[in-house]
């Protein structure tokens, strides 16, 4: 195969969660930009819709979709729907995600619970509603969004965030598990680990930890809005055919220090 048909995605139909701003938005435009079809779903579709209407005009198919990741009849209604308008759903990328910012001895049960939740359990309700789909087809790509947040402790001067960090290290225990199970039906389960990328997420934890984060970041730079795009379509190509149960980890360097 010749090495762009590899990346390329031209028929393909895939599901952001999460797909109206941020990470989500610059994932879903690079998987437009291969070709493939894109459902963006999120608890806000006025910004989904939005999204939607900029890669249409990249020549390829979309759909807008309500989604609150915790409720499993949301989950179900996107997957049905994205079958119903496309027949088949070849790649998933679990981003939705949710962070809240405490000291471990002031963190409230409720906001451990949206945290775990949002970042755990919703990838575990879409990854299985989108599961039974693939399973079917034989075949599918999952890439969950994790952070390098989840690779170990975090210096509460730069992240206080335990709950955060927590529920990013079991997504990528999730992913690693669910690869195993599911590689002999010919699924493909990976994370990506971004580092620190401005977002409506982030910006205030890198407006306060600026400098601190910069001096720990080899290439001495906050992500871009290109820096995500090349890794996500890899995973979702073909490119990536013989590699499952991954982390890649998009950080400048910082964890290698």
């Amino acid at each position: 195969m010749h090495i762009r048909d590899l990346f390329d995605l031209t028929g393909r139909t895939a599901i952001v969660t999460g797909g109206g701003r941020g990470l989500g938005e610059q994932i879903a435009t690079g998987f437009a930009e291969a070709g493939a079809n894109i459902v963006v779903c999120s608890r806000k579709v006025e910004v989904c819709a939005e999204v939607a209407m900029h890669l249409e005009e990249l020549g390829v198919e979309t759909l807008a979709l309500p989604c609150d990741i915790t409720n499993p009849d949301d989950v179900q209604a996107v997957v049905a729907k994205t079958v119903e308008r496309f027949g088949i759903i070849d790649i998933l990328v679990n981003n939705s995600g949710a962070t809240w910012g405490a000291p471990v001895t002031e963190l409230t049960l409720g906001a451990w619970k949206k945290v775990i939740d949002t970042n755990v359990t919703g990838t575990f309700l879409m990854s299985q509603a989108v599961g039974k789909v693939m399973i079917e087809q034989r075949s599918g790509k999952i890439i969950n969004i994790a952070s390098v947040a989840g690779l170990g402790g975090v210096d509460a001067r730069v992240m206080d965030a335990i709950g955060y960090n927590t529920s990013k290290g079991a997504v990528i225990t999730f992913t690693k598990d669910l690869a195993v199970k599911w590689g002999p039906y010919n699924i493909h389960v990976n994370a990506i680990a971004p580092g620190f990328f401005p977002t409506k997420m982030s910006n205030a934890l890198i407006e306060r930890g600026h400098d601190l984060l910069l001096a720990g970041t080899p290439l001495r730079r906050f992500g871009s809005n290109d820096d995500l795009k090349g890794v996500a379509v890899f995973l979702a190509s073909s490119a990536s055919d013989y590699v499952t149960g991954d982390v890649l980890i998009v950080d400048g360097g910082s964890s290698a220090q």
